[in-house]
């Protein structure tokens, strides 16, 4: 509850209204209306008072971070959506070069030897 969240972060309620007012926070709400913070509301939270109190950033500038970090956030999953992808395009396509007909796995290593300076092996 917004007074609990308050009292922990040592912030007047209204602050946290104020940052729900301009986007920065989204608790849900309950059937009475009442605020309910999860922990990631309470994570965010912290990350908001981190550069509020101790960087000095504004609530403009809070703003544009917390959406410069959420993009990150989604190009990161899109990326490792990605790479998801593309090992399990690798796997299968190895898998069906293992049960061709027409390919002979080696049994052994192969070893390639690098030439020395002056064309020797």
């Amino acid at each position: 509850m917004i007074s609990a969240v308050a009292e922990m972060y040592e912030i007047h309620p209204q602050t946290l209204r104020m940052y729900e007012r301009e986007g920065l926070l989204r608790p849900s709400r309950s059937d009475g209306n009442t605020r309910l913070y999860t922990d990631e509301d309470l994570e965010r939270l912290e990350f908001i008072l981190n550069l509020a109190r101790d960087m000095g950033v504004n609530i403009a500038g809070i703003a544009i971070v917390l959406q410069m970090r959420e993009r990150m956030e989604e190009m990161n999953r899109q990326m490792q959506g990605f790479v998801d992808f593309v090992r399990t395009e690798m796997l299968t396509r190895v898998n069906q070069a293992q049960q061709s007909p027409g390919l002979v796995p080696f049994k052994r290593p192969i070893r390639v030897v690098p030439k020395e300076p002056g064309g020797k092996h």
